[in-house]
């Protein structure tokens, strides 16, 4: 029976592909999957057993495919979900539906794949004799801090874009799908500790996938999705100024998802740079995502002792 059996969702390309081929260079079995598997030729070639699964399907729809996926090697030990994109519009030029089906697939989708694995974690964990099983999720840089243009979103990163673009009025931008799922995460963390199950929120700050590239309708399988509503009044506010920033700077993020895929598997196989340390709540990943959450942290801290006084007016 295999030692390391990988469940990964949105395989088609960016962080879900680059883990799958990591995992597989690594001797380790793969199961790739997408909305469409027809496109995860490469993967299949490469030695990955390949399925067709949206996590937004209902919950009976979750429960057979993971069944199914269960039954290919005899357990499931890692289970990464990395569907998700970007919907680029403000708060008001958003429909209720373009948001819902944001969060559907987000947030939702992310807890879809996490309620239907969890069964199979457990039982991995308790026949591995110590081993390692582990759930992770895909918050990001924008777990951290929210902007113009991206409020549902999850993006995120100003300062090495600053360097780039001069004249950018923007700091760290981002969305509230992802601060959900980092939130949720942590819960998830306390719940499955108990079982032997580590769970994991990976933050990534801006890393070079097709997650800026633009695609047409919602999906896990498009990446920046613009609102159908486009508001004149918004010109030359920062929310244009952060849509102009991400046209610019597709392709030019700093972080390699290559690199960043290695990571990931270490740190949830306790290999290679994080060996002999337990699984992280949440892995920032990239320069820009550190110095934000460090500054972010700095924020905060500086927020609370400015209001500490009134914070604690209301004892009594």
């Amino acid at each position: 029976m295999a030692e390391h059996v990988w469940f990964i969702t949105a395989c088609s390309s960016g962080f879900g592909r680059a883990i799958a081929f990591s995992a597989l260079r690594r001797g380790h079995k793969v199961i790739a999957t997408a909305r469409d598997s027809s496109k995860l030729g490469e993967l299949r070639d490469a030695g990955a057993v390949v399925m067709d699964v949206d996590v937004t399907s209902d919950d009976e729809t979750l429960t057979a495919k993971l069944a199914e996926a269960n039954a290919v090697f005899g357990k499931i030990t890692h289970v990464v979900n990395c569907a998700g994109y970007i919907l680029e519009g403000t708060i008001e030029e958003a429909s209720n539906k373009e948001v819902f089906d944001q969060f559907n697939t987000n947030v939702f989708g992310t807890f879809n794949i996490a309620r239907a694995a969890t069964q199979y974690l457990r039982s991995a964990a308790a026949g591995e004799g110590g081993r390692r099983t582990a759930l992770a999720t895909f918050g990001s840089l924008g777990s951290w801090q929210s902007s113009a243009a991206v409020a549902h979103c999850m993006l995120c990163y100003a300062s090495l874009i600053n360097k780039h673009l001069t004249n950018l009025p923007l700091p760290l931008t981002d969305c509230s799908t992802k601060f959900a799922v980092s939130g949720l995460t942590e819960g998830l963390a306390d719940e499955l500790k108990a079982f032997g199950i580590d769970v994991c929120v990976v933050e990534p700050g801006y890393t070079r996938t097709g997650f800026l590239a633009r695609g047409s309708g919602s999906g896990s399988d498009n990446h920046r999705i613009q609102t159908a509503k486009r508001l004149a009044v918004y010109d030359g506010t920062p929310a244009a100024a952060l849509r102009d920033a991400m046209e610019v700077y597709d392709g030019k993020q700093p972080g390699s998802v290559e690199k960043s895929a290695e990571l990931i598997v270490d740190v949830l196989t306790g290999e290679g740079v994080a060996a002999g340390r337990p699984v992280p709540v949440r892995l920032v990943l990239g320069e820009d995502a550190v110095e934000a959450v460090r500054r972010k942290c700095k924020e905060t801290l500086e927020l609370l002792e400015a209001w500490e006084a009134v914070g604690r007016a209301n004892t009594g």
